[in-house]
């Protein structure tokens, strides 16, 4: 019985551990500098980036090509935006704070899809360059 105590709280703990790791890791993602020529394809400016512009920067990521492969694409940011919405318009008539949250929680994944789309240019650009000087 102490066993299985013991092996259940230390499941709940990693769980925990790895849904804040993840949490840490998606806001540091968020945090990072959008460049210009990407704001300017979505049409948005870098301080008025909201929720809505999610589709935008996920529309312009399927239109990026990528040159070499990387394992990074917007399957788990896009989960996360559809449970946030979920959450969203079943709970925000309930409580106004949970409407900001959500729009906040959007606005994060908004400007992950820009990173993404920065980061699938930036290395393709570098990998144009790389051909070229062969």
């Amino acid at each position: 019985m102490f066993s299985a105590a013991l092996l259940s709280i230390a499941v709940v703990a990693m769980g925990q551990f790895a849904l804040y790791y993840w949490r840490a890791v998606f806001t540091g993602m968020a945090s990072l500098a959008i460049s210009s020529r990407v704001l300017e394809a979505a049409q948005v400016q870098d301080e008025s980036i909201c929720g809505n512009d999610f589709e935008k920067f996920a529309s312009l990521l399927t239109l990026t090509p990528e040159l070499k492969e990387m394992n990074g694409g917007l399957g788990m940011v896009k989960a996360y935006y559809s449970v946030v919405q979920r959450a969203e318009s079943m709970l925000a008539k309930f409580s106004p704070m949970m409407a900001g949250w959500a729009e906040k929680e959007r606005m994060l994944c908004a400007r992950i899809a820009a990173v993404h789309i920065d980061r699938r240019l930036e290395a393709n650009l570098m990998h144009a360059a790389s051909i070229r000087s062969l």
